[in-house]
């Protein structure tokens, strides 16, 4: 495996040594490329992002991995090797996408795994694709249409731009993201995956 990409496997082991060193529970919801890579959708990814919705949750972790030896690599990311930085984002965000609903709520995420102290869930696909686009790198679109190709008819396109719509009237980019979205539809529909 490439050393600056990882993949589920590698994700569990480091997920397993953080719940060793933990004494209270914590909710870890998956997004972006790990969201993918958990769900089969990538084999690994580069970027490692958990949201942390709850906020003393997200400053007990915090806490622990400096104890750990982890340090601030960036706003959200944490790092003990230079390899890997893990983005946690507290609250109901995504970098700076806000989202409408806790994370938390019923049917905004799925479990993935739970260990002792650390409840593992993925983000819905919805809120997925949204902050994916938000942003709307080449990778970005590709991860979007992989998890629509892998979700099929199961993904309910008027939900997603309902959605997409709302998360983006509260954006002062709110332009640029519906152009994202109309962008993204556009490609969807050329690819017959709509």
């Amino acid at each position: 495996m490439n050393q600056y990409r990882i993949g589920k496997d590698g994700l569990l082991e480091t997920m397993s040594a953080w719940n060793a060193f933990l004494k209270r529970r914590v909710h870890l919801i998956a997004c972006g490329g790990t969201a993918m890579t958990l769900l089969g959708v990538k084999e690994s990814t580069k970027d490692i992002d958990f949201i942390v919705p709850n906020e003393k949750e997200y400053l007990y972790l915090t806490a622990t991995l400096a104890d750990m030896g982890y340090s601030r690599a960036c706003e959200f990311g944490w790092s003990n090797s230079g390899n890997f930085i893990f983005d946690l984002y507290p609250g109901n965000k995504v970098y700076q996408t806000e989202l409408l609903e806790s994370p938390l709520e019923t049917g905004n995420n799925k479990l993935f795994r739970e260990f002792e102290r650390i409840y593992i869930g993925i983000l819905n696909p919805y809120d997925i694709i949204i902050t994916k686009l938000f942003r709307a790198s080449a990778v970005d679109i590709e991860d979007c249409a992989g998890l629509v190709k892998a979700a099929g008819k199961e993904l309910d396109w008027a939900k997603l731009e309902t959605r997409f719509r709302e998360t983006a009237s509260y954006s002062v980019f709110e332009d640029k993201a519906n152009g994202n979205f109309n962008a993204f539809k556009e490609t969807m529909k050329r690819r017959k995956l709509i």
